[in-house]
């Protein structure tokens, strides 16, 4: 399986990070990494990519990593799994309000009322 998996630097983008590639060293998966800047996480593109690096040298995994850069990574990564043929996309994202309502970022509720490719949403 082609995975493209999203990285914007929140603690569930991390957990989707971690998740995926311990998945994809256990079955083999094809993992591309797109990091982008997400405007509601106060990180930079630098420090991202030094853990989504430390992430796969862990799980002794070789992945592309991409820069996603723009003001529309959501618009970005559905553009990329659909021209590159891509299995999958994966995304960190979504908490509950306290009514118990889903509560989605922009660049996850972009792709997953967008995307022709199937999307995994990890919480």
């Amino acid at each position: 399986m082609h995975i493209l998996l999203g990285v914007g630097g929140s603690d569930l983008s991390y957990e989707a990070l971690e998740q995926t590639v311990s998945r994809a060293a256990e079955t083999g998966d094809e993992v591309t990494v797109a990091i982008f800047d997400n405007e509601e996480v106060d990180t930079d593109a630098e420090a991202v990519r030094e853990r989504v690096e430390a992430t796969l040298a862990d799980h002794d995994l070789e992945a592309e990593i991409r820069l996603i850069e723009g003001d529309s990574p959501g618009s970005e990564l559905v553009d990329i799994a659909e021209s590159e043929d891509f299995d999958r996309i994966v995304l960190g994202g979504g908490e509950r309000s306290p009514l118990g309502k889903i509560q989605l970022g922009s660049v996850v509720e972009f792709v997953l009322l967008n995307a022709q490719t199937p999307v995994t949403l990890v919480r």
